[in-house]
């Protein structure tokens, strides 16, 4: 009788927590993949451009620059465009004669944050991961993007750009 008293008073303060963890939104102040707008307004909160915009699988995309290159956030794990469950900070270099394997090589070996491969017509790509799942602070978020700026501004630098 006392274990089952001791749970009914516990279940109020566990569910609260729960249902936090799926609400997002302003009202919440977390962010996630599954609140594309959400995560647009934190970037121009942080001073960055961001277009709002989907892909060709109708999946959406934020379009963006920082440290006078372009960028894309594109939005994974989405069930018909919407609910999606991570993102990933993603940009390009079209070069002239594309960038040696060896110096992406070095890049993937030598750095933590943001991997780095040469598309099909050998042009330099760099990416960075971000799991939303569980919803990201927007703290957490601001850091990421900062982790994401300092990425991209130290590959221009490895590559030559």
């Amino acid at each position: 009788m006392k274990t089952l008293l001791a749970t009914a008073l516990a279940l109020p303060f566990l569910a609260g927590p729960l249902l936090a963890q799926t609400q997002t939104g302003p009202a919440t102040g977390l962010l996630s993949a599954a609140d594309p707008q959400g995560l647009a307004d934190a970037l121009q909160g942080l001073g960055y451009k961001a277009q709002l915009a989907t892909d060709d699988k109708g999946d959406p995309r934020i379009d963006s620059a920082a440290d006078g290159a372009n960028f894309s956030i594109w939005f994974y794990g989405c069930t018909n465009g919407k609910d999606c469950g991570s993102i990933q900070f993603s940009a390009g270099f079209d070069t002239p004669d594309g960038v040696d394997v060896a110096v992406l090589n070095e890049w993937n070996h030598s750095t933590r944050f943001g991997k780095a491969y040469a598309d099909t017509t050998g042009d330099p790509h760099v990416e960075l991961d971000v799991n939303t799942t569980g919803m990201l602070t927007p703290e957490n978020f601001a850091n990421t993007v900062g982790i994401w700026t300092q990425v991209l501004s130290d590959f221009q630098r490895h590559i030559g750009w």
